[in-house]
């Protein structure tokens, strides 16, 4: 591969003029300051925060952890190698191509850009690229520190410039993403180590165990790394979009939108913010949240509460997307949809067009026919009747919260032996080709 001469450089492109944001939000307003300009400035205040607010986490991930230094490398100033654009798209990172100028662009076509080399990288997040990695730069131009951001998690590209590299797509559940391989590549984590009263070396193999798509929002707080089967306790990343109208987020209905925005915040972003949750005051179900004061957290500047409105009302604006054309049989889904709100029963729980109970969407294990773990690591001890649209864009990994279920005719043979529902093949099949048309 081409190299650029040097990672100053591509630097210099930046200099050469102001490199313009990508627009946020369409501002088609008439007249500018009508009935619905203040909502349409929370939008945009909302999408910042989800795309770029670190919350002043950085103070944990870089001061901290000092993450940065494994990004850095050795020969500037870090540890190890460095992180390349080439092995950051290995991990599951995302590079956002409209936030790259013309000349970047042309170069990357070109494969003039050495994506081997953690200089690239540095570049990258010093234009903001890397979705939801946010890089903090000293006067000299070296990464001092490194934050993160909502979007990590709950965003992805389309893949429209090359694999991991293209547009946004906020809300999408970043299934590509090791986030628990991406934190190992710390090179302080004895303060996660001290908290959960373990080694360096155990709090690498509960991280890395966790694969792709995967993370533990409990794990700090009821220290539990593996389900009784010694698999990991890590619960697959879900989509943040299609949530209007949705009660209770997550897997296990621990809270709502706005409570969980809160508590990854505050508590798994580490973000300087005000978190407040009683439940979480229990030495037995919670002993790692009492010792560590985590349901009840104050902060001086509070960096989180006041962006707390405006990123939800962004996060309930994302609506789920609709499938690609020719990615399911249209017969078969017409078929398909009859049996979801007929034989089938799938709409006693899944009430269309929410695809979720209106009201309380919580279930105790037995409704669904299955274990107990992740339920009583929550507050609530249940499980969320998950809404069904946008299904398409997370199979990867499986389904329900711990991918037990490798394809959907296999939630959908779960439930017909569970309820004896008495489904043929082709009922199955056409049931399939519904879930995938939502």
């Amino acid at each position: 591969m081409a190299r650029c001469p040097s990672f100053g450089w591509l630097f210099g492109i930046l200099a050469l003029g102001s490199i313009a944001a990508a627009p946020l939000l369409a501002r088609d307003r008439d007249p500018p300051d009508g009935p619905h300009a203040p909502a349409l400035d929370a939008l945009e205040a909302g999408r910042r925060t989800f795309r770029f607010d670190t919350f002043g986490d950085e103070a944990f991930w870089g001061g901290t952890l000092r993450l940065h230094e494994a990004i850095n490398g050795a020969a500037r100033g870090g540890v190890g190698q460095g992180l390349s654009p080439q092995a950051a798209l290995e991990l599951g990172l995302k590079v956002d191509v409209q936030a790259l100028p013309p000349q970047v662009v042309g170069l990357l076509r070109a494969g003039k850009l050495d994506l081997t080399d953690p200089g690239t990288t540095l570049a990258l997040l010093r234009l903001d690229a890397v979705v939801g990695v946010k890089g903090f730069f000293d006067e000299s131009g070296g990464l001092a520190s490194v934050g993160i951001t909502c979007a990590l998690c709950h965003s992805t590209v389309d893949d429209s410039f090359a694999p991991g590299i293209g547009r946004r797509l906020d809300g999408w559940a970043n299934r590509d993403l090791n986030v628990g391989r991406l934190v190992s590549l710390a090179p302080n984590l004895r303060p996660i180590a001290e908290r959960l009263g373990t080694s360096v070396e155990a709090v690498r193999e509960v991280l890395t165990s966790w694969g792709p798509g995967r993370y533990d929002a409990v794990l700090l707080h009821d220290g539990k790394a593996f389900r009784p089967d010694g698999k990991t306790a890590a619960v697959l990343l879900p989509p943040a979009f299609g949530l209007a109208g949705v009660e209770r987020h997550t897997y296990t209905g621990f809270g709502s939108v706005t409570y969980w925005n809160a508590y990854v915040a505050v508590t798994q972003m580490h973000g300087q913010g005000s978190f407040y949750d009683p439940r979480l005051n229990d030495p037995q179900k919670y002993p790692l949240a009492v010792a560590s004061g985590e349901w009840n957290v104050r902060a001086d500047p509070d960096r989180v509460t006041a962006k707390l409105p405006a990123l939800h009302l962004y996060q309930l604006s994302l609506a789920a997307p609709e499938p690609p054309r020719g990615s399911f049989d249209a017969e078969a889904a017409a078929r398909g949809q009859k049996l979801f709100t007929g034989k089938a029963q799938c709409a006693t729980c899944h009430v269309p067009p929410l695809y979720t109970e209106p009201g309380s969407n919580l279930h105790p294990p037995a409704d669904i026919g299955i274990d107990g773990f992740q339920a009583e690591r929550s507050p609530e001890g249940m499980y969320r009747t998950t809404p069904l649209k946008g299904l398409w864009t997370h199979q990867k990994g499986g389904f329900y919260h711990d991918g037990r279920f490798a394809t959907l005719a296999d939630v959908i043979e779960h439930y017909n032996e569970f309820f004896r529902l008495g489904l043929s093949d082709g009922e199955r099949n056409d049931l399939v080709e519904y879930l995938k048309s939502l």
